[in-house]
């Protein structure tokens, strides 16, 4: 692949059973992508991921990859997770930033244009939802993660549950994932040097399909995944390396003097 060919973004978007939200998705991002890629001249391209959808979303979603050289699908042998789902994505993403959704329609990709002046100056930009529209148990429950989280393991952002988010590659090509980790994407980059802000973006109440998230898989299973994260901080390489030494220097190589001439007498 030319340098040329590279796009400057790759949009990541999981999908499981969101058929009513494909189109309206699409075509939200790819209006929204075309606008910010003029200042770019580079290309663009939407990574939808379908983890094991059963209502139809394939079928859409490989209708959608014929209308438009931009979006690509990744089908994966079943229902494996978000996790999953954006590590498949982030594999195949060719993008110099990779940016990060849902695809409940709950996000506005008009947003990432407040995230993305600040990629040049961070390695990793969060959205936060600066005025959550979710039924009262997702927003407590959401609530109380993120105290927990914090206090465990101190990474200072109030809303890691937000999918709105700009990475640089270095970031995805350096985190480990393992299930559940997409939780924790900024305690992660934040392990392994990465800087890290927030950014206040909008969010909409769900318009089509159900959340895949309750109290049971949003706090008791994620506070197993915290401690596990917690483990890792502690255990990981933090070193630098401040100076080495050169590489040696191959021997001159001399050539062997030429052998004097014979003179007949």
């Amino acid at each position: 692949m030319t340098q040329s060919s590279v796009p400057w973004i790759s949009v990541v978007i999981p999908i499981k059973d969101e058929r009513d939200n494909l189109h309206p998705l699409t075509n939200q991002h790819t209006k929204v992508l075309a606008g910010l890629d003029a200042s770019h001249k580079d290309s663009f391209e939407i990574i939808f991921v379908d983890d094991g959808s059963l209502d139809g979303s394939s079928a859409i979603l490989d209708e959608l990859v014929g209308q438009s050289p931009d979006i690509r699908v990744l089908h994966l042998d079943g229902n494996h997770g978000q996790t999953a789902a954006f590590d498949a994505g982030f594999r195949h993403a060719r993008g110099t930033l990779i940016a990060t959704l849902d695809g409940d329609l709950q996000y506005d990709p008009a947003d990432l244009a407040q995230l993305l002046p600040l990629a040049t100056q961070y390695d990793l930009v969060c959205g936060y939802r600066q005025q959550r529209l979710d039924n009262i148990i997702r927003k407590l429950s959401s609530r109380i993660a993120n105290l927990v989280r914090n206090a465990v393991i101190h990474d200072g952002i109030q809303d890691t549950g937000c999918s709105l988010k700009v990475f640089r590659r270095a970031v995805i090509e350096r985190i480990p994932l393992f299930q559940n980790m997409h939780r924790f994407f900024p305690a992660l980059a934040q392990m392994y040097g990465f800087s890290v802000t927030e950014v206040p973006v909008q969010h909409f109440p769900r318009a089509h399909g159900h959340s895949k998230y309750g109290i049971g898989n949003r706090i008791f299973a994620g506070l197993y995944d915290l401690f596990a994260v917690r483990w890792m901080q502690q255990r990981c390489f933090r070193y630098r390396i401040i100076d080495h030494a050169p590489p040696p220097q191959p021997p001159e190589r001399r050539e062997p003097p030429s052998p004097e001439p014979l003179s007949l007498k």
